[in-house]
């Protein structure tokens, strides 16, 4: 504080540099309590005890700062100087006096009220501990369910994602309308369950898009990676997977989301490890619900993959992920809603969307957030420059846009040699109608 004396400075940054010192602590809290400052001198005499909790030191400036009469003080340390007695007061007949509740036998002083003193300094200091989490259930199901994040049902729409209406088109058509019609779906023999792969390039929103998917069926949502499954121990990962689809079972509706599929999928004739192979072995059964005499009824299985033809090809027979779906970069309409949402906070001046829209196509949602980034750094380098504040403007962005490349492009670059040489059975017509669309053969 401005006002404060070069001692009381001094002492304080002592402090903060040896925080577990009770005799300096103790010894900053009196020089506070006598300029008047008693509210910080019970700030430090409480955290003092927290270091030291029977320190009579301690406790007593506690007292005196509290404001508490001095018969609530606790007796003096041991090895401290006691005051002379007092000499006796003659003695005077004895009078009857009213009758009162006995003292103590032994003659102590009343018992100072900790709790009450807790009580009054708790918002001056935190607890000293930080309360460990309790245990989930025991074993059995109810345990295995609580040892998997799942999310409830959020308010993620379709209509939160901006543009690609031609990928909510294709999902509201595939995956989402026999859901959302039941009486339909019984009628036409649709069980309610469904596996959608979704792929394309890097940083384009196939996680997000799940998300919404989630929110659109009211379903929770249920991410897993490579990590959550992979175990040291033989047969771990394939009881992780198990674990995994039945906790989706329980808390069906439930989107299971398969995110990275390529790593836990991974072809089977080109993995060398045996767990791997077992891992996509169980993968298999539990998409099957074999493992489960109830099925699968109610769990909806997403995944996600940057490279679909890594992914071994029975995952993606009809039963299992039998549905794909092509995410491309944003289109013009997106890519002004991505703007829009990462510039909403920071301080721009007239900037033209339009013309940033259209020097950014094939720029992924991630490239998108990282030229936002990148025209801020330089407008906050010009500023810390020149000394005075100024605004983001079109400019900064256009140069930004100019130093970066899309990180689709070699993606594209990889994926038409698929497209072009390895489309059995039409899996990747729908890339190989873009990139004739867009002149990229």
């Amino acid at each position: 504080m401005a006002d404060e004396s070069p001692l009381i400075r001094s002492l304080r940054a002592a402090v903060a540099a040896a925080p577990g010192d009770v005799p300096l602590r103790l010894h900053f809290a009196e020089l506070l309590l006598a300029e008047g400052r008693n509210e910080e001198a019970v700030a430090e005499a409480a955290v003092a005890l927290q270091h030291a909790p029977g320190d009579a030191d301690a406790r007593a400036l506690m007292v005196r700062a509290m404001g508490l009469p001095p018969a609530a003080a606790p007796a003096a340390a041991p090895g401290s100087t006691p005051e002379a007695p007092a000499p006796p007061a003659p003695e005077a007949p004895a009078a009857p006096a009213p009758e009162a509740p006995a003292a103590p036998a032994t003659g102590d002083a009343p018992a100072f009220d900790w709790a009450a003193a807790e009580q009054q300094v708790q918002d001056l200091v935190g607890p000293r501990f930080l309360e460990e989490p309790q245990a989930a259930g025991g074993d059995g199901p109810a345990g295995d369910a609580a040892a998997w994040d799942v999310d409830a049902p959020g308010s993620v729409r379709l209509a939160d994602v901006g543009g690609m209406d031609e990928v909510k088109d294709r999902l509201e058509a595939a995956f989402l309308a026999p859901m959302r019609n039941p009486e339909l779906r019984k009628l036409y023999g649709k069980s309610l369950r469904g596996g959608l792969l979704l792929y394309g390039p890097p940083g384009c929103g196939k996680t997000f898009i799940a998300r919404a998917v989630a929110g659109e069926l009211g379903a929770s949502f249920l991410t897993v990676s490579l990590s959550d499954v992979l175990d040291m121990w033989i047969g771990a990962s394939e009881k992780n997977i198990h674990d995994i689809f039945e906790t989706a079972r329980r808390q069906a509706p439930c989107v299971v989301f398969l995110d990275e599929l390529d790593a836990l999928g991974a072809k089977r004739s080109r993995t060398h490890h045996s767990g791997l192979r077992n891992v996509v072995n169980q993968l298999l059964t539990e998409l099957d619900g074999i493992a489960s005499g109830a099925g699968n009824e109610g769990v909806f299985v997403l995944a996600a993959t940057n490279v679909p033809w890594d992914v071994d090809i029975a995952l993606r027979r009809p039963g299992r992920l039998d549905r794909t779906l092509l995410v491309l970069p944003p289109d013009a309409t997106a890519r002004e809603s991505i703007l829009r949402y990462h510039l909403r906070e920071r301080p721009i001046e007239a900037v033209d969307l339009g013309k940033l829209v259209k020097v950014t196509e094939d720029f992924s949602g991630a490239d998108l957030a990282h030229l936002c980034e990148t025209a801020a750094e330089a407008a906050l380098l010009d500023s810390a420059r020149s000394g005075s504040v100024r605004l983001i403007t079109t400019k900064d962005l256009l140069g930004a846009a100019k130093q970066i490349r899309p990180s689709t492009e070699p993606w594209f670059a990889a994926a038409r040699n698929v497209a072009m040489f390895a489309n059995e059975g039409g899996l990747y017509d729908d890339l190989l109608a873009y990139l004739k669309r867009k002149r990229k053969l």
